[in-house]
C-alpha cells in the first residue's frame, strides 16, 4: 500500500508561483509511476503530470506545458510540482496518485490540496 499527503497549496494572484509537495510512504518501491491530478467545481478530474518512479521521465498535459514542471526526489520519497505564470483557470483542487504499473490505473490517491488563484 501506499499513502500520500500533498501540501503547498494556497491562494495566489495570477501570474504567481507555487510549489505542491506529495509526500509518499508505504510500499513506494513498487510504484510505477506518481501523477498529478486536479479538479475544479462542477469539473472532471484531469489529469496535469506525472513522473515515473524509478526512470524520472516526465509527462505534462497540454495545458500547463511550459507553466508547470513534475519532478521527484526518490531520497525523501517526495514528488513536486512547480507551477509557475499561474492562471485563474488553474484553481482546483490537486491531488497526487500512485500507478502501479504501466497502462494501470492509479489506485492511490491523496486527500488533495487548494489551488486558487485569483484575477
Amino acid at each position: 500500500q501506499v499513502q500520500l499527503v500533498e501540501s503547498g497549496g494556497g491562494l495566489v494572484q495570477a501570474g504567481g508561483s507555487l510549489r505542491l509537495s506529495c509526500a509518499a510512504s508505504g510500499r513506494t518501491f513498487s510504484t510505477y509511476a506518481l501523477g498529478w491530478f486536479r479538479q475544479a467545481p462542477g469539473k472532471e478530474r484531469e489529469f496535469v503530470a506525472a513522473v515515473t518512479w524509478s526512470g524520472g521521465n516526465t509527462y505534462v498535459a497540454d495545458s500547463v506545458k511550459g507553466r508547470f514542471t513534475i519532478s521527484r526526489d526518490n531520497a525523501k520519497n517526495t514528488v513536486y510540482l512547480q507551477m509557475n505564470s499561474l492562471k485563474p483557470e488553474d484553481t482546483a483542487v490537486y491531488y497526487c496518485a500512485a500507478q502501479v504499473a504501466y497502462l494501470s490505473t492509479y489506485d492511490y490517491w491523496g486527500q488533495g490540496t487548494q489551488v486558487t488563484v485569483s484575477s
